[in-house]
């Protein structure tokens, strides 16, 4: 795991110190080493940085960039290949000498050989960067999940990438204009999506993808290589129950011991979940040597996973650590969460995420998360919601849901939020925002079902709060009717190529910003590939998650493990009416407002009055917070 930054300059400006600035800035992630080579060219000049985070082969001879035996190929690259040592003896008989033990002079070797076809022979995560001296082009490859970023920026006669929009902010000539539309879209998912940024004309490469920029003619092509939609639309399987749940049990061993491949000591985030519990299980069950297992734990029960985590860690017998982590600890978290996620990102759980992370880097340099299992498995309960909105939504004729969504909209929601706590004993967290969204979907095409219940400010919202929003980007929640099968098949592939990235997006900043690797075992594209092609009826046979359960329990008691699904969520809306307030009214203060004339401050003072005084979810407040905190460090203090 590294970091790497590139530039390539037409109008030749740019220098070596403009290099060094973009790689050095992302020292977090490689602290081990750095590298640089420039290179000045009639028509250009080209940087190639690089920060090591030394996992494979700890001696020098792992340095990037790294150059092939003739010259003519430089790579630098970010990530690790799993199965790089399988393909030594292939490469020595074609007469290849290894400088190194490293998996980057593999990968550099397998380019050289096979071409942009190299790429099918990885099992790993990765954003690879290979310049091409003689053909003068520069290729991205970035690994099937997107577990590893890479921003990239082209215009005005400069190109430049990176693996985190910090290094952008070292080149002045870069713009730093936020794309309105863009941030509609972080409104109503939380994050931004691949291809988008915060930034006009700066693109995330999405997952699965190359990228080819052609020196000569100074332009790029853009293709996909590998995608979840094709194995989903592929023909299902027809093989048993139980042959399914042995083949996907051998397919999680191998994927799981691939990812121990490290000369560094390795551990695992275990949450007490399935996923995590799989992940520790299986490799615990196969190893004589007693694992790493760490969790992390609130001071407010509400939110405590930490007492699972220990329990399954000591039926495991694992070397299992806990680390409590008090509300003034994530406090004092919060202003800085925003110089770690250089892009705004409004997942909570950064935070336990992040203290995680430093605290497992005290012990070992490796970890193994269960990230991907709810994805690929069917473990969320919206898919199961969903469904049944989608088969109601799609039997019902159009100018009844029209009259239902009428009626419902003359009923008053305070009456009816009484009504379901009566009736179900339960109270509702954002009861009318939900009924809100529930309104929404009645009216919608069944295809927009899981679009609309994936988001917290719906685009009528959006065109409301934010000024010279114009048009909602096309995003992989618009792929849902091309996806064959039921609702789950549909829900699982958008939701990997979507909901999973912001995850991705997650782990990868939080682990990085304390030189931690994280690897993600359920990320393997043969267990991807191969549960795609499974029948939801089989997948979800016992439930949410169903054939990973059933494999569970081959190691783990399931009265351990059954018990309702919590989340990595700390307690952040007791934290918005607390310490936070403070943080809350600066920012949303007239004058700061209507001087970035991103806001209407109107909309403004009606998202604080509904968490303050309405008591409904604080989510949409918490978004709004850490975008403004986010602006704050980012284009006011960088300035």
């Amino acid at each position: 795991m590294c970091g790497l930054a590139g530039l390539c300059d037409f109008n030749k400006k740019h220098g070596m110190d403009n290099l060094i600035s973009m790689t050095d800035v992302l020292r977090h992630r490689g602290p081990n080493d750095s590298g640089y080579e420039f290179f000045e060219n009639e028509n250009f000049n080209l940087g190639l940085g690089h920060r090591r985070l030394s996992i494979q082969d700890l001696s020098k001879h792992g340095h990037q960039p790294m150059f092939d035996k003739t010259g003519q190929y430089i790579i630098i690259y970010n990530g690790e290949i799993y199965n790089f040592k399988e393909f030594y003896e292939e490469l020595l008989g074609d007469g290849i000498k290894f400088n190194s033990n490293s998996d980057t002079e593999v990968i550099l070797y397998l380019y050289i050989k096979y071409g942009n076809d190299f790429i099918k022979k990885l099992i790993g995560m990765f954003s690879i960067v290979i310049y091409d001296v003689k053909d003068q082009k520069i290729k991205v490859f970035i690994d099937r999940a997107g577990v590893k970023p890479f921003y990239y920026y082209f215009k005005n006669g400069l190109f430049a990438f990176a693996s985190e929009l910090k290094s952008f902010f070292c080149i002045k000539e870069i713009d730093k204009k936020i794309d309105p539309n863009a941030l509609g879209l972080y409104f109503q998912y939380s994050y931004i999506p691949a291809p988008y940024s915060i930034f006009e004309n700066v693109h995330k490469l999405p997952a699965g993808n190359i990228l080819e920029f052609d020196l000569r003619s100074m332009s790029y092509t853009q293709k996909q290589y590998w995608s979840v939609e094709e194995y989903y639309n592929k023909e299902k399987t027809d093989k048993e129950y139980e042959v399914i749940k042995k083949e996907v049990s051998e397919l999680l061993l191998s994927a799981f011991e691939y990812r121990l491949v490290s000369d560094v000591p390795v551990g695992i985030f275990l949450s007490g979940g399935y996923d995590s519990s799989a992940v520790a299980a299986i490799l615990q069950s196969n190893s004589s040597v007693k694992l790493k297992t760490f969790s992390i734990g609130f001071d407010n029960k509400n939110f405590d996973e930490a007492p699972y985590a220990k329990d399954i860690a000591n039926f495991l017998n694992t070397e299992h650590y806990e680390y409590y982590v008090t509300q003034k600890d994530c406090l004092d978290l919060v202003d800085h969460l925003c110089v770690i996620n250089d892009e705004p990102m409004g997942d909570v759980s950064s935070i336990p995420t992040y203290f995680v992370s430093k605290f497992a880097k005290e012990h070992v340099s490796v970890v193994l998360s269960g990230d991907g299992g709810d994805e690929i498995f069917g473990g969320y309960p919206k898919y199961f919601i969903g469904n049944k909105v989608y088969r109601l939504s799609s039997k019902v004729p159009s100018f009844v849901k029209k009259a239902a969504k009428s009626f419902l909209l003359l009923l008053d929601i305070k009456i009816l939020e009484k009504i379901f706590l009566k009736l179900t004993g339960q109270k509702m967290t954002n009861f009318s925002g939900k009924f809100r969204k529930f309104i929404n979907i009645l009216d919608a095409k069944a295809e927009s079902v899981f679009k609309i219940s994936s988001q917290y400010f719906l685009k009528e919202d959006v065109a409301k709060f934010i000024k010279n929003y114009s048009s909602e980007y096309k995003t992989s929640y618009d792929k849902f009717g091309c996806v064959n099968g039921d609702y789950f098949d549909k829900s699982m592939c958008v939701d990997f190529q979507t909901y999973l990235y912001q995850i991705l997006m997650k782990v990868d900043r939080a682990s990085m910003a304390v030189s931690l690797e994280s690897r993600e075992p359920f990320l393997d594209q043969r267990i991807i590939e191969y549960l795609a092609q499974v029948p939801s009826s089989l997948k979800l046979k016992n439930g949410p998650k169903g054939i990973l359960k059933d494999i569970v329990y081959d190691f783990i008691p399931k009265n351990l493990l059954d018990r309702p699904k919590q989340g990595f969520v700390p307690p952040f809306e007791d934290w918005l009416n607390g310490d936070l307030k403070k943080f809350v009214d600066d920012c949303s203060n007239k004058d700061f407002v209507e001087g970035q004339g991103i806001f209407c401050h109107v909309e403004v003072v009606k998202l604080k009055k509904e968490f303050y005084e309405e008591k409904k979810s604080g989510y949409k407040l918490w978004l709004f917070l850490i975008f403004q905190l986010w602006y704050k460090q980012w284009m006011i203090n960088e300035r």
